[in-house]
């Protein structure tokens, strides 16, 4: 099992890093050209800066036993076709059965920006939001360990 982190701009990269060598889980950050990152606990990837390379670099490593944190739905949806888990900056856990929903909820927020429109941003980041995010990963970091088989 390895957890997969889109961490271009994800805020909750120092909880997932602290939970997973809690359990011992190895971590990869991936992010593009742009950005510059140093952990000492997870491996880095840099990918070019082009449109959707850090989803399709993350696509062709990912195994059905990984996680995934993301905030991009379309990497989502990708990510619970080949099998595995994903989840959102705010512990929302990616799920067939509301995938439907949200691709639709982003195409329309989407369409509306396209005709010069414009929707609400997402609201400022709180600790309940970091608190929660934290309580919902760590069950989902529990439920994959448990489904894991077990090797000799």
């Amino acid at each position: 099992m390895q957890i997969w982190v889109d961490a271009d701009a994800c805020p909750v990269k120092q909880i997932v890093i602290r939970l997973a060598q809690q359990k011992n889980i190895p971590v990869t950050m991936l992010i593009d050209t742009s950005h510059e990152l140093h952990d000492w606990y997870s491996t880095i990837i840099t990918v070019d800066k082009q449109a959707d390379c850090v989803d399709y670099a993350q696509m062709g490593l990912l195994r059905r036993e990984d996680i995934v944190v993301t905030q991009d739905y379309g990497l989502a949806a990708m990510v619970i076709g080949k099998g595995a888990k994903a989840i959102n900056q705010s512990g929302l856990i990616f799920l067939n059965e509301n995938m439907d929903k949200l691709l639709m909820e982003r195409h329309i927020g989407q369409k509306i920006r396209r005709s010069g429109g414009r929707t609400k941003g997402a609201p400022k980041r709180t600790k309940e939001n970091d608190c929660h995010f934290e309580a919902v990963f760590e069950k989902l970091l529990s439920s994959a360990i448990s489904a894991l088989p077990i090797t000799d």
